[in-house]
């Protein structure tokens, strides 16, 4: 197939691009920065300018079979009036765009656009989640309900659509396992606020993976939760991450200090949710990763 791909900078993009080329599908980018996408990715990948405010011209998607969106503005920043604006637009209207542009294009057969785990709420406490668990009612779930409604309409027009709810990636390049390596390094990290909030994290060869297959399997359609089916407390996860490094993970992150670096979003690394991947085991999605310690030593040698 042809397949449209936005969000080809961010951390899956990259990955995606050559596990598609690796596949046999042709690839066209769809960036605010065009050549700074293209210089990131193989030789013979395509592109096209989009942006979340102006509508994409339907001629961006000429001949393309199937479209994955992943773009959006980063969540990991100081939630100011401004920037909550920029995080919702980027993934509603940007989506709504979107899928304005399939419907004129007339030639796109599948759909997979990214959505959070966040959908779930920020806190669920020990309550196992699947797709069909209810939505939070925090400004994270409501930006994933709007992103979800503008995704799933696309189904109207015909196209099959999956809604890839995707966790906590765990990658040493980016993304939330970045940010902790330093302190863990020098022996000083630990649990986050009581530790005992759900971690649903997900090795990155499987986050690329599960979207592929939520590309290529006919029968999916709807919510599919991108985790590992092993979700851990995040007092497990220090302990794994600690271990994975030969350091001691000891040194507890305090509640107050959390709200105070973080503000407002400190609330998503003191909430969690327990989600499992319920429509991949379904239909046949073999993990590489399934297991934490394994998916660490993989990712840290």
């Amino acid at each position: 197939m042809k397949v449209a791909l936005s969000g080809a900078s961010g951390l899956l993009g990259p990955p995606l691009v050559r596990r598609l080329l690796d596949a046999g599908h042709a690839v066209h980018v769809l960036a605010r920065d065009v050549k700074r996408a293209l210089g990131r990715l193989p030789p013979g990948v395509t592109g096209s300018f989009f942006d979340a405010t102006t509508p994409l011209s339907p001629d961006a998607l000429a001949g393309a079979e199937a479209v994955v969106h992943l773009a959006g503005e980063p969540v990991a920043q100081r939630w100011t009036a401004a920037a909550r604006q920029r995080i919702q637009d980027s993934r509603v209207v940007g989506t709504r765009l979107l899928v304005e542009a399939m419907r004129t294009a007339g030639t796109v057969r599948g759909f997979v656009s990214a959505s959070a785990i966040g959908y779930y709420g920020v806190d669920r406490g020990e309550e196992p989640l699947t797709e069909l668990g209810t939505p939070g009612g925090d400004f994270l779930a409501r930006v994933c309900r709007g992103w979800e409604a503008e995704a799933l309409e696309a189904e109207r027009a015909g196209i099959r659509t999956v809604v890839a709810r995707i966790g906590v990636v765990l990658h040493p390049s980016g993304g939330a396992l970045k940010a902790m390596l330093p302190a863990f390094r020098l022996g000083v990290g630990g649990r986050m606020g009581s530790g005992r909030q759900y971690l649903s994290w997900v090795h990155l060869e499987d986050a690329v993976g599960l979207l592929h297959h939520a590309l290529e399997r006919e029968d999916l359609r709807g919510p599919m939760n991108v985790t590992a089916p092993e979700p851990v407390t995040n007092a497990r996860f220090a302990q794994a991450l600690g271990a994975a490094l030969g350091r001691p993970a000891l040194v507890p992150v305090p509640t107050f200090a959390l709200k105070l670096a973080l503000g407002e979003m400190s609330v998503t690394a003191l909430g969690g949710q327990r989600v499992l991947p319920e429509r991949a085991r379904e239909t046949g999605y073999a993990f590489r990763h399934p297991e934490l310690s394994e998916a660490l030593r993989s990712l840290l040698g």
